[in-house]
């Protein structure tokens, strides 16, 4: 047990004195990782766009100019970002 405690305190030190190597940033990231940070970024992306539609429409911009800032139509984009 006392070789593990000294182990994991040995982990510790390791972890709060970490200085990241000039490469660390450039490492592949594993692929099922890879789809993971997209999907969250997509996700965080989408929440952000449904918001600024949102203030744009309490702003009185037209469904039509919320459609060509977001390039696509105006009947589009109130199908998918008008409030049920």
């Amino acid at each position: 047990m006392t070789d593990l405690i000294a182990h994991a305190d040995e982990l510790a030190d390791a972890f709060e004195n970490y200085e990241p190597a000039e490469g660390d940033f450039d490492a592949p990231v594993p692929p099922l990782m890879a789809i993971k940070l997209a999907a969250f970024r997509r996700a965080a992306a989408e929440k952000e766009l449904a918001e600024a539609v949102r203030a744009a429409r309490e702003a009185h911009l037209s469904w039509r100019e919320v459609g060509e800032a977001i390039g696509t139509s105006g009947e589009a984009a109130r199908q998918r970002y008008a409030a049920p």
